[in-house]
């Protein structure tokens, strides 16, 4: 059967109305927030950190977040911001569900990609504004393990940049400096599905090892330059 022009525009019309309105479509359209791919295999950080951990950290919990926050943000203003403004916005105005999924999604995004290229040691600017503000890197180190070890529960350990001066902050739960306009340079979970599988309970064990043979400073240096 021959099919004359207005048949085919017809045909290409309701073609691009099933695409428009396919549910993949729809979900990408409802899904603003999306987790970025791990920036290596699974089994990089082994053994600091086991495949297995980092398969049921990244790819449950770290995507439950931002599964969770897309569905909490739904036709809401929320859903129209960085997930950075998401964060700050919904601390000040006190949206605790929607600030404990944004904060640990991106929480989640520093973390991961603070090992992208392996360990790397503290140099320029980060090495000077350490030595300034701890007396070296291994002090660093020391202060962050214990700090880790005061956070009851679960949380997180941060250095951030203050102004003109570097601290280490340990908060509980989705707690994110962000929402208290500090700079986070580096982010250590402390939250059991960082490190119970590998550890079980010895937590600060996990936090020394991940600083000293997984932290690439490089990447915190430069985090540190644009501050």
């Amino acid at each position: 059967m021959k099919m004359n022009r207005r048949h085919m525009l017809a045909l290409s019309g309701a073609a691009a109305a099933t695409t428009l309105f396919s549910p993949s479509v729809r979900a990408q359209a409802s899904m603003p927030f999306k987790q970025s791919e791990l920036p290596y295999e699974e089994g990089a950080l082994s053994p600091v950190i086991s495949a297995r951990t980092v398969g049921l950290h990244f790819g449950k919990h770290h995507a439950g977040y931002f599964k969770k926050l897309n569905t909490l943000t739904e036709k809401t203003p929320y859903a129209e911001l960085p997930l950075e403004e998401v964060v700050v916005r919904a601390k000040k105005e006190n949206e605790t569900a929607i600030f404990n999924n944004a904060a640990q999604a991106w929480n989640h995004n520093l973390y991961w990609e603070q090992f992208k290229g392996g360990p790397a040691a503290a140099e320029g600017a980060l090495l000077d504004a350490v030595k300034s503000s701890f007396g070296g890197i291994d002090e660093l180190q020391k202060q962050i393990v214990a700090e880790s070890d005061k956070v009851f529960g679960t949380g997180w350990v941060w250095l951030v940049k203050d102004g003109d001066k570097l601290a280490v902050v340990g908060m509980q739960d989705a707690g994110n400096p962000l929402a208290d306009g500090k700079k986070t340079l580096l982010g250590i979970d402390v939250w059991e599905h960082a490190y119970y599988l590998d550890y079980e309970n010895r937590r600060t064990e996990h936090v020394a090892a991940v600083l000293a043979k997984l932290v690439n400073w490089q990447f915190v240096g430069e985090k540190f330059q644009s501050a």
